[in-house]
C-alpha cells in the first residue's frame, strides 16, 4: 500500500508539473488562455509591480532553498527520501500556478514590431526556447529530474543512485541548456509590455543567481570532473568560451 501511495503521489506531482509547464507556455506567449502575462485582471501600477515581484520572489525562495543539499538533508527527515523530489516538483508547480493565477498584467508597451519577418523571428525563438527546455530534460534524466525514477526504484526495492554525470547533446555546448531555453523563451516577444519585461528581467536575474549556487553544489558533488567541464563549456552562451580563448590566443601570438 505504501508503494502504491508513493506511486500515485509521484504521478500526481508529475501531472501538476505538466499542467504548469504547458500553461507557462501559453502564459508567457499570450496564447490560448484568457489569463496570461498581458491579459487578465489589471491593477494600479505600484500595486501590480509589488504583487508580481512578491509572486516571483516566492518562487525564487522556494525553488532555491529546497534545492540546496543542506535543506534536502533536513527535509528527508520529514519527507521519505523517495518522494522528496516529487514534493519539490509539486510545490514548485503549485507556486507557478499561483503566479499565473494572481499575476497583475502591466500592458504599457516597451517595444512593438509589426514587420512580419521580425514577428516571425520572435515566434521562432520563442518556440525554440521551449523546445530546448523540453529536450534538455531528456538529455540528462527526465524521470529522475521530476521524481518518478526515485519512486520506481523504491517500488522495485533498489537503492537510489543519482544518474551519472553526462555532457550529452545540448550539454556539450552549454552547461545549463534548460536555463538558456527559459531565457530565450522569456525574452522572445515582438510586443514587449512593462509587465512582460518585469517578468523577463526578474526571472533572468534569478536564473543567473541560482546558477551560481547550483554550480557550487555541482563542484562539491562531482569534483574535478565538473571543474574540467566548467573550463571547457560555457555556462549559458554557446561557444563563448571558445571565442574568448581564440581572442586570448591572438593576443599572445600577436
Amino acid at each position: 500500500m505504501a508503494k502504491l501511495l508513493a506511486a500515485l503521489y509521484a504521478g500526481a506531482s508529475y501531472f501538476v508539473f505538466l499542467v504548469a509547464f504547458l500553461y507557462s507556455i501559453g502564459f508567457v506567449g499570450n496564447l490560448v488562455f484568457d489569463k496570461t502575462i498581458d491579459q487578465g485582471g489589471q491593477a494600479a501600477l505600484a500595486s501590480a509591480v509589488v504583487v508580481d515581484l512578491l509572486l516571483l520572489g516566492l518562487f525564487a525562495i522556494q525553488h532555491s532553498v529546497m534545492a540546496r543539499p543542506a535543506f534536502k538533508a533536513w527535509w528527508k527527515r520529514v519527507v521519505p527520501e523517495h518522494i522528496e523530489r516529487s514534493t519539490y516538483v509539486l510545490l514548485s508547480s503549485l507556486i507557478l500556478l499561483l503566479i499565473f493565477w494572481q499575476w497583475r498584467p502591466i500592458v504599457t508597451i516597451v517595444w512593438s514590431f509589426a514587420d512580419p519577418f521580425v514577428v516571425g523571428a520572435f515566434k521562432f525563438t520563442f518556440w525554440l526556447g521551449w523546445a530546448i527546455v523540453f529536450f534538455a530534460t531528456f538529455m540528462i534524466n527526465h524521470f529522475d529530474l521530476f521524481g518518478l525514477r526515485q519512486v520506481w526504484l523504491r517500488i522495485r526495492e533498489r537503492a537510489y543512485q543519482p544518474p551519472p554525470f553526462t555532457t550529452f547533446g545540448f550539454y556539450r555546448f552549454v552547461r545549463h541548456p534548460l536555463m538558456l531555453g527559459f531565457v530565450i523563451a522569456f525574452w522572445s516577444s515582438a510586443t514587449m509590455t512593462v509587465g512582460h519585461l518585469l517578468f523577463a528581467i526578474a526571472t533572468t536575474g534569478y536564473i543567473l543567481i541560482a546558477l551560481q549556487l547550483e554550480e557550487r553544489d555541482l563542484r562539491r558533488a562531482i569534483g574535478s570532473q565538473y571543474e574540467d567541464y566548467r573550463r571547457q563549456v560555457p555556462m549559458l552562451i554557446p561557444f563563448a568560451r571558445a571565442r574568448r580563448k581564440r581572442a586570448d590566443d591572438r593576443i599572445v601570438t600577436g
